[in-house]
């Protein structure tokens, strides 16, 4: 598939900005003019916009499904866990680097299933998190949800961890992760242009694909079976 045609199966939406007048812009605003009638016919309900305002930076951004594994490897491998609090030498928080990988390394098909060891429980249910923690008063039931409570436990303490740092760490680094799906282009040109779209539509397919997914802890429901 064309990457032309393929914008409105991964990207939500397209947003340009350019200065009307600037010179540093005439490469975004040439490459909207020349090519929105082709890529509006291959994508009729994807939203290609343009926000004119003077002197704003011209770029080109759209919205991508970020989560907080991406979020974890882009602060390893930025080295963005540093102790530099007052009396840190701004060397790499071992302990918070840890504490990422072993989030990162969660079986996430264990506790999925383990979600579902009571029959007509679901603790991540909203109306049941609503609740409280009701259903740990029946012992049947925390005790089949034995497994859940454990993990849920080790994953709230290591996202603890992982945001304890100092000068709103964790919150800079999400904020510096989600800068890359805007791209500047200062005096760009319309083949500079080109290829900051096709780049950003090679995030969408690699962040928000869309192909169905039944995890294996999901099991088929046949209308009159008590038990499944």
């Amino acid at each position: 598939m064309s990457w032309k045609a393929g914008l409105s199966r991964y990207l939500p939406a397209m947003r340009f900005f350019a200065c009307p007048n600037s010179p540093s812009s005439v490469g975004v605003r040439d490459f909207y003019l020349k090519n929105y009638q082709e890529l509006k016919s291959l994508n009729p309900n994807f939203p290609l916009l343009m926000r004119t305002s003077a002197n704003c930076m011209p770029a080109v951004t759209t919205e991508l499904e970020w989560t907080t594994d991406h979020v974890l490897q882009f602060m390893i491998q930025t080295g963005r866990f540093r102790n530099n609090h007052e009396g840190g030498n701004g060397t790499v928080a071992d302990d918070r680097v840890e504490a990422a990988q072993a989030y990162l390394a969660t079986d996430w098909e264990q506790f999925y299933h383990s979600r579902l060891g009571h029959k007509g429980v679901d603790p991540e249910q909203p109306s049941v998190k609503k609740a409280g923690s009701v259903w740990r008063d029946s012992p049947e039931i925390s005790h089949n949800l034995s497994l859940y409570t454990e993990l849920k436990t080790t994953m709230e303490q290591q996202l603890a961890v992982i945001k304890s740092g100092p000068n709103k760490e964790y919150i800079r680094g999400v904020n510096a992760l989600l800068m890359c799906q805007r791209v500047d282009l200062w005096c760009a040109g319309e083949k500079e242009t080109k290829l900051a779209v096709q780049h950003l539509y090679k995030l969408g397919r690699l962040l928000n694909e869309r192909e169905t997914y039944f995890p294996k802890h999901i099991k088929e429901f046949y209308t009159g079976i008590e038990d499944i």
